[in-house]
């Protein structure tokens, strides 16, 4: 990416590269986890019940943008994909490297921005975004560039917040989510949390629809899983007893036509 970064991208690349050495530990455990064992999200929802990889994914070209220490990328590559990565901070990366050379899985990792990612046209056959672009990247930027690179019947899954918990969740960062609304529907789509700089994107449903299908996807599945009531997790936002009667996350898969 050639010239100054937009002020979000700038902006998120300094702060991830401050909150990177917080997911070391994570992404070791994560670069351990084999196939058949991958768990998604805050919760930890099996593989096996969300199917974030498609059955086919052995010999096909996949991306993950906005991949950070790249665990995902690995499971990918362990499936068989032809891999690459890309994520914005480079502290991120060199996490992501080191783990590489760890574990003898070699492929490409990019210092860049999902809204402008350097590969030609129908380059890929599968994206993938855990809490990546798909919560770090403008939106309205980033599925139009994932459009562009992949190939006809390609397909983008994406796990981010559920809009509902970006409506219930407190100004302060990691505070618990309510059970009243304290932002409108309607509101901004841009979010800095009080106290920090990063910038996150959330969007209706309605509005990822129309994205989506404006940029020629069409809509496979959304998924808003439950988790148990008495489920836990690292993360102090979300609680098992609010995430089995609420979606904590939403999961879009999408195909583009072809």
């Amino acid at each position: 990416m050639s010239g100054p970064l937009p002020a979000h991208v700038a902006v998120n690349r300094a702060a991830w590269d401050e909150y990177a050495a917080g997911y070391v530990a994570p992404g070791e455990r994560s670069w351990r986890v084999q196939p058949g064992a991958e768990t998604w999200g805050v919760f930890g929802f099996a593989e096996a019940e969300v199917c974030m990889f498609p059955d086919d994914l052995a010999g096909k070209d996949a991306i993950e943008l906005g991949c950070g220490t790249a665990y995902v990328s690995s499971w990918m590559a362990r499936r068989g994909a032809r891999v690459v990565g890309i994520d914005n901070s480079p502290k991120q990366l060199e996490t992501a490297r080191r783990l590489q050379a760890e574990h003898g899985l070699n492929f490409p990792l990019l210092l860049g921005n999902a809204e402008t990612v350097p590969y030609p046209d129908a380059s890929f056959d599968f994206a993938i975004s855990e809490y990546g672009a798909v919560l770090w990247a403008d939106p309205t930027s980033w599925v139009p560039e994932a459009a562009r690179l992949l190939r006809p019947g390609g397909r983008i899954h994406v796990l981010t917040n559920s809009y509902l918990s970006f409506l219930t969740g407190p100004d302060e960062p990691d505070a618990p989510f309510g059970d009243r609304l304290v932002r409108p529907w309607f509101g901004p789509r841009q979010m800095i949390w009080k106290g920090e700089t990063s910038v996150e994107f959330h969007l209706p449903p309605g509005d990822w629809i129309h994205l989506f299908r404006e940029n020629g996807f069409e809509i496979e599945a959304l998924l808003e899983p439950a988790a148990p009531a008495d489920a836990t997790t690292r993360y102090v936002y979300a609680t098992g007893a609010w995430a089995s009667q609420w979606p904590v996350e939403t999961i879009w898969k999408v195909r583009k036509h072809g």
